[in-house]
């Protein structure tokens, strides 16, 4: 199907990789489909849909385990702090012992063991660029070729190899080496052939499902030629030298012969095949897993490929880093779920609304909130459209600018934490996931901010572009509405430094200073926001208070940096608060001055994803908690949040375990055969001859890093961020960190940039037609925009994505700023 013919009916909004999954119910057959594969097709099905249903429980003990470690270990260092340690210990408080291993096998479990039904749903990501231009027969048959000749074997020998490794757990009683506890593997290592047997299995239907998809005539001589290669495989291995085939084919690998080269070309051998079977449509997955295989026994040896595939899995199941993948899909899904977004857009919009481009500045507001929340693209863009979209059209807003306003915003996802993207990309640069989140903070709020700039910018030279909402549909405010902004925006930003000061400890002199200091400020913020006595009081404290602590923060910057230009920003801005707020005292501004009712529905909005955001990512930003733990607290959260919306029921929560464990199944699964693709890539010598190469060319280091990032943008339009960070990535990180690059303090400061230059690129890509997603999925619930409008409204702010871009690549500090701030 070409791009422009992509329906945007059939676009799942819980992730963007995944939007042509299968739709058919588990064990529902075609009544034309050949009899014998009726009941297999539908058997196998049902099973794997059993075993998925099952399996996405396992979220629950996953989020459970976690937050009673989370809750146990910081309440007993809150409660030690303050000199109730003994009574800490007597309640069996403090740090677990189990949860640790706990957590990282269950996280394992979830994504190897569902792994057939993934296949069954249709989840492991395709890059069928080409695919999707060839007729249904053709793409029926190279199906069934691909997976009589890659999936199943390499399934078979995955699940072989992988039952003798667990074999060797159980029977030798081996413990894990990492952690106090030091428990048994082998219940999760039982998982791996377990997971391969079941995809081993599911690969029968999709491969009955591709015959009957080519037709009667078709599959009979199809499956007459599979049988014929079957019976000539079966004389060569029961009666040995009856036909010459084999001998000839060892003879080309042996020393002499035509397939005996050197390591490292094996291995350029191996990237070009990669690319070639990727882009015919095979999913990605199991293309990796059989090349790895295949070239692996080719230019090493069948035991070391072996070795490397299940170290590598196994690595993958138990990484505590990869263990905040599920949680944090799962959050995002349960919020958009619970619709907690809308009630913020419209109050937002309500309170812009005397402005030009109101609608822009509260859907790129919200897309900032919602990225922070959740970081999936798809359903932020989805969201945002079905908000915005009918409310921008009948409102006389330019469509173009609208839409690339909606498109853009929608994409910060891939980069504002919690970025699945940045959560699996720290393994592969070697770099803390923490510290990417750090350095992902500056360059969010820099592309959101010029955004902004540029929506208002063009309003302001074009009123018609965004004009200000009619007069009845305005809000009735006081009449010193400006003041109310001013007053509402310093009282929040006041709140949040408290809240900052609190997690750094700054009241720490008094027992539980920095939570009764927190609610002491919540209390008289709620006060000042319903007594004008009060706020008059309390206006001049809080005014005066921020500003010597700007002042000192001021005095304390060594140097041009990014802290210098925020706190003059804020300064600047409370100056002109103060002169506001100087009406306040005079009776005849006082006398009417009242906060509007829209600011009630705009904290009910703000709320929930800020209570999200603040313990999340702020636990893990303030280094309190890791990225798993704060993910398990975020989907804890999140749960508890749709129960108090009343949002919460049984059915739609199972659904939101399924889609995340879909979600969960791509994504990590693709991890597990990218690490052992890229083992074995690396072992051949490959990516050191490639470097070697790069680095002799007569260019300067940054020319080099500059053709690197061109290559990672173009391959943003064909490929999915996934493939590009798991498979591109590791192939060019050894030429980047041979780079001699002046300004870093490290070669760790240099990856956290790359990594981040890197989100940022994708970023861009995924704005960049005729490919991207973001496009269909706008057009799914807009349909009275044209593609074309939506094409040229994006690629605008693809041209500001490349702005930003520019300005990290020139201004490193950008990135690395939080990061060494919050590291020390």
């Amino acid at each position: 199907m070409a791009a422009e013919e992509v329906d945007p009916a059939k676009l799942e909004i819980a992730d963007e990789l995944i939007a042509e999954r299968n739709n058919f119910t588990p064990g529902e057959t075609p009544d034309d489909m050949t009899p014998w594969q009726r009941p297999i097709t539908a058997a196998i099905d049902i099973l794997n849909n059993w075993v998925g249903r099952i399996i996405c429980l396992l979220m629950i003990p996953l989020i459970a385990v976690v937050v009673i470690e989370v809750f146990s270990r910081n309440t007993f260092s809150i409660m030690a702090n303050n000199g109730w340690g003994d009574l800490a210990r007597a309640l069996g408080l403090g740090p677990t012992v189990f949860a640790y291993d706990i957590s990282r096998m269950v996280a394992g479990v979830l994504f190897m063991a569902a792994a057939g039904y993934g296949l069954m749903r249709g989840v492991h990501i395709r890059a069928d660029f080409l695919y999707r231009n060839w007729s249904d027969k053709t793409q029926a048959t190279v199906d069934a070729v691909l997976y009589l000749a890659l999936f199943l074997p390499s399934m078979a020998l995955f699940t072989w190899i992988s039952a003798k490794f667990f074999m060797v757990a159980y029977l030798t009683g081996e413990t894990a080496f990492d952690s106090t506890w030091s428990p048994a593997l082998w219940p999760a290592r039982i998982a791996m052939p377990i997971g391969g047997a079941l995809l081993f299995l599911q690969g029968f239907p999709e491969l009955f499902r591709a015959f009957h998809k080519m037709g009667k005539e078709r599959e009979r001589v199809f499956l007459w030629g599979t049988a014929a290669v079957l019976v000539v495989i079966a004389l060569e291995m029961w009666v040995p030298g009856i036909l010459p085939i084999f001998e000839w084919v060892t003879a080309l690998f042996e020393p002499g012969g035509f397939f005996d080269m050197p390591k490292p070309v094996i291995g350029l051998i191996m990237l070009g095949t990669m690319i070639f079977v990727i882009f015919i449509g095979f999913p990605i997955s199991f293309t990796l897993i059989f090349l790895a295989f295949g070239f692996g026994i080719w230019g090493l040896n069948f035991k070391l490929t072996g070795l490397l595939m299940t170290l590598n899995t196994n690595s993958t199941m138990l990484s505590d880093q990869l263990m905040a993948v599920p949680l944090f899909i799962l959050m995002g899904i349960v919020m958009e779920a619970a619709g907690l977004m809308e009630r913020l857009f419209s109050s937002i919009q309500m309170i812009m609304s005397r402005v030009r481009g109101s609608l822009y500045i509260a859907v790129l507001i919200v897309s900032t909130i919602f990225a922070a929340a959740t970081g999936i693209v798809g359903a932020s863009v989805t969201i945002l459209g079905i908000m915005a979209g009918a409310t921008m059209s009948r409102s006389g807003y330019n469509v173009r600018l609208s839409a690339g306003a909606i498109t853009a915003g929608g994409t910060l996802g891939i980069l504002i934490p919690p970025s699945i993207m940045l959560i699996v990309m720290g393994p592969v640069l070697d770099v803390s996931t923490l510290d990417l989140f750090r350095g992902a903070f500056v360059p969010g709020a820099l592309l959101a901010s010029l955004y902004l700039i540029y929506t208002l910018g063009r309003c302001w030279l074009n009123p018609e572009l965004g004009p200000i909402l009619a007069e009845a549909d305005q809000p009735k405010t006081s009449n010193n509405y400006r003041l109310e902004v001013i007053l509402i925006c310093i009282g929040v930003l006041a709140i949040c430094r408290v809240f900052g000061l609190a997690l750094g400890g700054a009241f720490g002199f008094i027992p539980f200073g920095g939570l009764i200091v927190l609610l002491a400020a919540l209390l008289i913020s709620y006060r000042a926001y319903k007594n004008l006595t009060v706020l008059r009081i309390v206006t001049p404290i809080v005014i005066g208070v921020q500003i010597i602590y700007s002042l000192s923060q001021l005095m304390a910057v060594d140097g041009v940096e990014f802290g210098l230009f925020y706190q003059i920003a804020w300064l600047i801005f409370l100056g002109f608060g103060t002169y506001k707020a100087v009406g306040l005292y005079s009776t005849t501004t006082a006398k009417n001055f009242h906060f509007s009712d829209l600011w009630n529905e705009f904290f009910a909005g703000l709320m929930p994803p800020t209570i999200l955001i603040s313990f999340a990512l702020g636990s893990i930003l303030m280094g309190f908690a890791t990225p798993a733990e704060a993910a398990a607290m975020g989907a804890f959260g999140s749960i508890l949040l749709s129960l108090a919306y009343g949002k919460f029921k049984i059915a739609s929560f199972f659904d939101s375990l399924i889609k995340a464990l879909e979600i969960t199944v791509l994504i990590m699964f693709l991890v597990a055969a990218s690490n052992f693709f890229g083992a074995e890539f690396s072992m051949l010598g490959t990516p050191k001859m490639m470097t070697e190469v790069l680095l002799g060319l007569d260019m300067s280091p940054y020319m080099i890093l500059i053709i690197i990032m061109a290559l990672i943008f173009v391959l943003g339009w064909p490929l999915e961020w996934v493939p590009i960070v798991l498979i591109v990535l590791p192939v060019l990180l050894p030429t980047v960190m041979a780079l001699d690059l002046p300004g870093f303090e490290s070669q760790y400061d240099k990856m956290v940039w790359f990594g981040i230059l890197v989100a940022v690129n994708l970023q861009t890509a995924w704005l960049s037609p005729p490919v991207a997603l973001s496009a269909y999925f706008l057009k799914g619930v807009v349909p009275n925009w044209d593609l074309k409008d939506i094409y040229l409204g994006m690629m605008q702010f693809m041209v500001i994505q490349l702005i930003g871009l520019v300005l990290l690549f020139s201004f490193p500090q950008l990135v690395l700023w939080l990061p060494r701030i919050m590291g020390g």
